[in-house]
């Protein structure tokens, strides 16, 4: 049997996806797509955003069920129509927004919903789930209260409620998106233990390093059909970006040096809390420049997107000072002010945030309508004096690669990266002063990505302050002059992101300090 050009033995093979097809409407998610996956591997599936890998993996949990096609297991043609039917094969999808319930414990949540005895016991069930955490080399408290983890234990319990419910095949759906590094490297070695103890693990990702470093195959899809398989000591990130995307991509990410920064923003002992009175920004100073890409890092929910928020005028603070120098020099104090107060005096601050269609844009609309929610009277940046709404959507649409049937089409309709780019897009247009984007690329592949680092690189060159929330530190420090690390709300450190190193920040996300060396960085 062949897939993709390797040569399988029978008894390797454990699920087999034959001739898949799959369409919403008029888009095709799918087309004739064949994967084959073997006993105890780990097997990255690689595509473009619209490649229909997510919608491929959905078909395979029984998610969606597809036009055509056959899938089987271990032989035996079966029919996977429910999730139901996934878990009765013991086939497991892992999403990445989790589907727990805060207010219970691990083990509570692992057991919720199971057949079985209206009262379970608990001691028998706690120590069962000991000695699976154990078993693969996972460290979780089953006791312990969901809203009381990390992002990474959170998704341990998932990855546990798999296990415990007898999946042999797990399919895990950008499993690292908000991991820190050591968290990664600690995922993956669980992941390594589980392979080699028989589980077939199916990643869906975008992130070339990751899949060289954890996967035994590489699947590639591209614009919905299959391009094939290759063992992963035989690729590298050139090769499998060039089978992506069907040429040749320069990978480097470009940095020039920032030419006279001057301050642009200068945030003073900025404090903030939630709606329940808790600390979300403790203490906060730091100068952002013209000129420069300041990068933000931190594990998941450390105050990132309360920091941007409280610059746009979206998020108030209980003290502190927030402070805009204008192309005349003048200082403007904007820490009283709501976004609109902030447009209303002239200064082009724009923010793409990290919930697209919550803050952002508008799901039951399309393009051109959304383009309108923005006034661009006063654009001349990258999109080219573009005043219309429709043109300036079909120049996105054009210069993006935005995947949609019509500027008119629901954006909410959109595959998550199309979302991002149309957002992206629509704020670089304004050509602003200061720029924040939460997770530009976020969902995209590689080369919506690189795309995207261009773009905030030629706002950069223009004289824009950029201030970029991300969660792949491999890129921030490849992209950014300066990365200021926040733990808990507060900044633990601002390293030069030319000399540190990704052990450095990774450190910093889990430290409460700074660092004597950090100290000097930042002044």
């Amino acid at each position: 049997m062949d897939c993709g050009g390797i040569e399988l033995q029978p008894n390797d093979v454990l699920i087999e996806m034959r001739g898949i097809t799959k369409h919403f409407g008029s888009v095709v998610a799918n087309e004739n797509v064949n994967l084959t996956v073997r006993r105890g591997e780990i097997l990255s599936v690689l595509g473009e955003n619209g490649s229909g890998k997510t919608s491929l993996m959905n078909m395979l949990a029984g998610i969606y069920f597809p036009d055509a096609g056959h899938i089987y297991m271990n032989g035996q043609e079966v029919v996977i129509r429910s999730p139901k039917d996934a878990f009765a094969l013991g086939i497991g999808m892992i999403h990445q927004h989790f589907k727990l319930v805060d207010v219970l414990t691990a083990a509570e949540n692992i057991i919720l919903g199971l057949p079985g005895p209206l009262k379970l016991d608990m001691k028998k069930v706690t120590k069962e789930i000991r000695d699976l955490a154990e078993k693969y080399g996972f460290e979780l408290d089953p006791e312990r209260k969901i809203y009381e983890m990390s992002v990474s234990q959170k998704q341990t319990v998932e990855i546990v409620k798999m296990l415990y419910r007898g999946a042999n095949v797990l399919i895990l759906d950008e499993p690292t998106a908000v991991l820190t590094p050591q968290e990664t490297e600690k995922l993956f070695q669980v992941l390594r233990n589980m392979r080699d103890q028989g589980h077939s693990i199916l990643i869906i990702t975008h992130k070339l390093n990751e899949v060289l470093s954890l996967s035994d195959r590489v699947a590639v899809l591209r614009k919905g059909e299959s391009i094939g398989a290759v063992d992963t000591k035989d690729a590298t990130e050139r090769s499998l970006t060039e089978m992506m995307v069907g040429k040749k991509v320069e990978l480097d990410i470009e940095r020039p040096d920032p030419v006279d920064p001057i301050m642009k923003l200068k945030l003073t002992n900025v404090n903030a809390v939630d709606h329940e009175g808790r600390p979300v920004l403790s203490n906060i100073e730091f100068e952002a420049f013209t000129g420069e890409i300041l990068g933000i890092a931190g594990i998941a929910g450390s105050g990132q997107k309360e920091l941007l928020e409280a610059i746009a005028g979206l998020q108030p603070l209980t003290s502190g000072r927030i402070q805009y120098r204008n192309r005349k020099g003048h200082i403007k104090e904007l820490t009283e002010m709501s976004a609109q107060e902030i447009r209303e005096i002239g200064i082009r601050l724009a923010f793409v945030p990290e919930d697209r269609l919550g803050m952002g844009l508008v799901s039951s609309m399309g393009m051109t309508d959304n383009m309108m929610l923005r006034s661009y009277r006063h654009g001349h940046g990258f999109f080219s004096e573009r005043k219309q709404p429709r043109e300036l959507a079909e120049t996105i649409m054009k210069e993006l690669e935005v995947v949609t049937p019509s500027v008119e089409w629901p954006v909410g309709r959109m595959s998550g990266g199309n979302v991002q780019k149309v957002l992206v897009g629509r704020e670089i247009s304004s050509s602003p002063q200061v720029l924040m984007v939460a997770y530009p690329v976020r969902g995209l592949d590689i080369n919506s990505s690189y795309t995207i680092y261009h773009l905030l690189n030629e706002q950069k060159k223009k004289g824009s302050a950029v201030i970029c929330v991300g969660e792949d530190l491999d890129v921030l420090l490849a992209l950014c002059d300066r990365i200021l690390v926040l733990a808990d709300g507060k900044i633990s450190g601002i390293v030069d992101a030319r000399t540190a190193t990704k052990e450095d920040v990774g450190l910093l996300m889990t430290n409460h300090g700074y660092r004597e060396a950090d100290k000097e960085a930042e002044a």
